[in-house]
């Protein structure tokens, strides 16, 4: 067997963060770390390492040039409206709207998007940060369009990624680069710096195809409102703003949510979710069956 097949083995033997429980929920002091690599293996340094493994985020400015932003709004236009990728179920509307919220799976159906992924601006740094090769767990373009875009309630993307996909544990990163500025008046993400060290469970078994509601206002595999005051009342909470091409590169246990935008500003950013070769999907944890492959990759081939 060798040393990956090893680590796997003993990561999936038990379920390290049990959720969607039927009793008082509780706190789970996490036990591995958010920074996996090392400054030589990639462009963080030290310094920028070891603040993201003690606030879970790091935020990277000007990653993408205006006119690179320019190029991926108009592709996130032509995704949204490409008849193939709505009858497929990869764009989610707002509810009771046709407005896009979010065009899934974009890393695979957009050369663009996938010559993005391999950027040395982008792999190498969640190379270093997961200290392995990576694949794309998840990718899609988000989009909250003025006056009508609601927001996230508060949540940790690792309890639903290991609740319904099958992710093991959270060796897993996420980076959001911005296509519009993000203004503390339009929605911007709020996270929790620090909180990625305790997961949340949650109360409540997954329903059936729970993905199709879930998309547009997750209901199941959110923390309690008790909860959330707790971890504001200890970590505090911070807002991601910035111009365009800005990119926030977050743990996936960390917590984090959005307001509505009632303002006549949009934002979109892409969503990019690097995952371990070695920390790769078996079957949900808390779930009946895995959520479409479109939604969590099963193709666990390495980015090169």
């Amino acid at each position: 067997m060798t040393q990956v097949a090893e680590i796997q083995e003993q990561t999936n033997s038990r379920d390290h963060y049990p959720t969607r429980i039927s009793t008082e929920p509780s706190m789970i002091a996490r036990s591995e770390p958010a920074v996996w690599g090392t400054p030589s293996d990639g462009p963080f340094d030290a310094a920028a390492l070891e603040r993201h493994e003690a606030r879970g985020f790091t935020i990277v400015e000007n990653l993408l040039g205006a006119d690179e932003v320019a190029v991926y709004r108009e592709e996130l236009v032509r995704l949204s409206h490409d008849a193939q990728m709505r009858e497929s179920g990869r764009v989610i509307t707002e509810r009771g709207t046709d407005e896009v919220r979010s065009v899934f799976d974009v890393h695979r159906c957009s050369a663009m998007v996938a010559e993005l992924v391999r950027d040395g601006r982008i792999l190498d740094r969640a190379r270093q940060l997961l200290g392995s090769d990576v694949y794309i767990h998840q990718s899609r373009i988000n989009s909250m369009p003025g006056f009508k875009g609601t927001g996230f309630y508060w949540h940790s993307d690792f309890e639903t990624w290991h609740a319904e996909d099958g992710l093991p544990i959270p060796r897993t990163v996420s980076c959001s680069i911005t296509l519009t500025e993000n203004f503390p008046f339009n929605g911007s993400l709020m996270v929790m710096p620090g909180s990625h060290k305790s997961f949340v469970q949650c109360v409540g078994a997954t329903p059936e195809n729970n993905y199709a509601s879930s998309l547009v206002s997750q209901e199941v595999g959110v923390p309690r409102r008790e909860d959330v005051t707790d971890m504001a009342a200890e970590y505090g909470i911070e807002q991601f703003t910035g111009a365009a091409g800005t990119a926030l590169w977050f743990d996936s246990n960390v917590m984090h949510g959005s307001g509505n935008n009632i303002t006549p500003f949009p934002r979109s950013n892409i969503f990019l979710v690097f995952n371990s070769v070695e920390n790769t999907l078996v079957e949900p944890f808390a779930a009946a069956r895995p959520r479409p492959d479109y939604i969590a990759s099963r193709d666990f081939t390495p980015l090169g």
